[in-house]
């Protein structure tokens, strides 16, 4: 079993109630975790974004965090950060960052690349071309193999 799932163990789903991210969620899936923050405009602006294209593209799964630092988010505040009435992507909330913590993630937004196998193999700070360039680089060579 991935040792790095046991950090997603106090991960709450929009409703604050325990949340499925279990081995069973990522087992057999490309899957991209972004942590971000509804406060970090890199986040809301561009990272988010880029998410739900890279989803559509590379038919991968995307799960965002947002990382509580200061203060609690709602459903609703989450909600206002996008254009359409239905969230379209998985939003988990990390209550008091302690996942983001274990991570030793270096900011938001901060990315990691799941395999299929259960392996992390990338973890990426950022949203400016540089970040997405290695974000795409690295989902490109895993659709070859």
């Amino acid at each position: 079993m991935a040792d790095w799932l046991k950090n997603f163990a106090k991960i709450k789903d929009l409703d604050l109630q325990d949340s499925p991210l279990k081995a069973d969620l990522f087992k057999g899936k490309t899957t991209l975790v972004l942590f971000y923050n509804n406060d970090c405009l890199g986040c809301t602006g561009r990272a988010i974004p880029f998410a739900y294209e890279l989803k559509k593209e590379y038919g991968i799964q995307v799960i965002l965090i947002h990382s509580n630092f200061r203060k609690s988010v709602t459903r609703e505040a989450i909600a206002q950060i996008f254009s359409t009435p239905e969230i379209p992507l998985e939003i988990y909330i990390d209550k008091n960052h302690l996942a983001y913590d274990a991570f030793a993630c270096e900011g938001t937004p901060h990315w990691l690349i799941i395999n299929k196998d259960l392996d992390i193999t990338q973890s990426i700070f950022g949203s400016q071309p540089n970040a997405q360039n290695r974000i795409i680089y690295s989902l490109a060579e895993m659709k070859a193999h």
